[in-house]
């Protein structure tokens, strides 16, 4: 019975991951297209993705923590938030979903519209390395916001508006330098689709290198918890014990905690 039910909450988390990434590409990347009547501005593209983020927040934030981004995912593995195994599967999951979100926005838009569609470029006046800092601060942002915005510490409210704003903030700076990614997944997906990854790999070390380092400062330093090095270990592996996943769906008489609380602490530290 209990196995039964873990498998059922990391499947569902699995499905949110895939849909949440998949309309992420899908609705983000899809205001980017130059359509001629109406050429797409900075300020609409980030409000698009501020609208876009919090809306698939807000649907998938109690299923699976709405990390929709590999960065994020990388982030909370970190942090000793969720497992190794866990981790890739969500990873695996947002890659599958950015593809299939990037395919269906393919075969909807004309020929003469879609061109690139939309991929991840660096400004011509703008080196590797610059471009490597910008993501690496831009995704340095957001994931200090999705860690604030999910601590059951700090807040039990949605985090969808809080991470949606974040993510227009680094679109209203970072798309001038680079396009803005912030996440693996939404360069991966309309890449695989075009078959272009020429300076590709810009869009996985910068976001996972600010993950990685927003990571340490907001769960080290800002709000350090208690866990032991044992403790760390054994989420790291998925070892904990099985007996957290009866605790996925909350009792009805308890508040209910952040998603990073229910779902990932008690779900994907033991998957």
């Amino acid at each position: 019975m209990l196995g039964c039910r873990l498998c059922v909450a990391v499947s569902r988390a699995l499905l949110a991951e895939c849909l949440a990434t998949g309309l992420y590409v899908f609705f983000g990347v899809g205001s980017v297209m130059r359509w001629p009547a109406a050429l797409p501005s900075v300020l609409q593209v980030a409000i698009t993705f501020n609208l876009v983020t919090a809306m698939v927040v807000q649907v998938t934030w109690k299923v699976s923590g709405a990390h929709v981004n590999p960065a994020v995912t990388l982030a909370f593995l970190v942090g000793s938030k969720i497992s190794l195994p866990c981790a890739v599967t969500y990873v695996a999951a947002q890659l599958v979903g950015a593809i299939m979100g990037a395919a269906l926005l393919y075969r909807v838009t004309p020929g003469d519209i879609r061109e690139s569609l939309a991929v991840n470029v660096v400004q011509s006046s703008v080196s590797p390395g610059q471009a490597v800092t910008v993501e690496l601060v831009l995704t340095l942002q957001l994931v200090l916001c999705v860690f604030a915005s999910t601590d059951c510490r700090q807040t039990a409210a949605s985090p969808a508006t809080m991470i949606g704003i974040s993510v227009a903030l680094g679109h209203l700076m970072g798309i001038y330098f680079t396009g803005c990614s912030m996440n693996p997944a939404r360069s991966f997906g309309p890449a695989v689709i075009i078959g272009k990854f020429e300076g590709h790999w810009i869009f996985w070390v910068g976001p996972l290198a600010g993950a990685i380092l927003a990571s340490l400062i907001y769960n080290f330093i800002l709000f350090p918890d208690t866990k032991t090095l044992a403790q760390r270990l054994a989420i790291l592996t998925g070892a904990t014990k099985m007996e957290k996943a009866v605790e996925v769906e909350p009792q009805k008489n308890e508040p209910q905690s952040s998603p990073g609380d229910t779902q990932m602490e008690n779900v994907c530290q033991v998957a």
